[in-house]
Formats: C-alpha cells, sequence, structure tokens
C-alpha cells in the first residue's frame, strides 16, 4: 500500500474492499432501501412493470397445463427488453442515491478511507483542500467508484 500513488487501481480496490470489511456498504444499501419505496420513481417503476404484465397476462387464457415457469420468465425477458427498468433505475438512483451521497455518504467514506491510510492518526477533520484540478480529479474517481459500488449493492 505504502508505494501505491493515489487513484492506483490496486490501491482504490484495497481502499474499496476496506470499506465492505467495515460494513459500509452494507448501511449505505440499508439506508437507501429503506426509502425507496417511498420515492415517486420506485412508485412509477411499479405501476408500470405491474401494468405491463397485466397487459401481457392478459393476452393468456390460464389452464391447469400452462407452463407457469415458461411463462414467468418470458414475462421476465419482455420486462428486461423493454428497457423500462434501465430507465425506473436510475431514476430511483437520482431520488434516492444521489441527495445522500454528499451529505451521508462522503464524509463517512472519507473517514474510513482516512482510517485507512494513517491507521491510529485519523482526526475527524476533512482533508486538507487540493487544488481545483486535483480536487476535480479526485471528486470524479471517488464518485465514480463510490457510485458504481453503491448502485451494485444496493440493487443486489
Amino acid at each position: 500500500m505504502a508505494g501505491l500513488p493515489p487513484g492506483d487501481p490496486q490501491l482504490v480496490s484495497m481502499i474499496v474492499s476496506h470499506l465492505k470489511t467495515q460494513g459500509l456498504f452494507d448501511q449505505f444499501r440499508r439506508d437507501c432501501l429503506a426509502d425507496v419505496d417511498t420515492k415517486p420513481a420506485y412508485l412509477n417503476l411499479k405501476q408500470r412493470v405491474d401494468n405491463f404484465v397485466s397487459n401481457h397476462l392478459s393476452n393468456h387464457t390460464w389452464s391447469p397445463h400452462l407452463n407457469k415457469n415458461q411463462l414467468r420468465n418470458n414475462i421476465r425477458q419482455l420486462v428486461l427488453q423493454s428497457g423500462m427498468l434501465e430507465q425506473g433505475v436510475d431514476r430511483i438512483v437520482a431520488q434516492v442515491v444521489d441527495p445522500k451521497i454528499n451529505h451521508i455518504f462522503r464524509p463517512q467514506v472519507e473517514r474510513v478511507v482516512r482510517e485507512f491510510l494513517s491507521p491510529g492518526s485519523c482526526s475527524e477533520e476533512p482533508l486538507a483542500p487540493l487544488p481545483p484540478a486535483k480536487q476535480k480529479a479526485r471528486e470524479r474517481i471517488k464518485e465514480g467508484e463510490l457510485l458504481c459500488s453503491l448502485c451494485v449493492f444496493v440493487l443486489e
């Protein structure tokens, strides 16, 4: 770890693994999932999927010989192919995750990263300001890594 430069993929991977072992991603997932079902994007997506499934099922006649597993898999594929999930999930992330990034997630991530990089010398003070170009680069790296990881864990 000592010789790895900031932004090195191996260092980023080690930090993400450390964040996971600290339970931070699980906490973020719980926080986000607690809010999901109250957001308009989720309710809208749920209604759209319910309507899509109802319309599809209205074209089928039930019989005891109907292969429910095959019908279920067919509907699942049609929903995935429709693209409504991708759009809906993007809106859900915008409503649930985005508002929490700067005020809730970032301070906790920064604290754990400081502890990881300098064990025993962690202070609650924010990191020293960087020049604007380096700050933007650091934010893009952190937000990209964090958001990708968060999305994966929140939506699992």
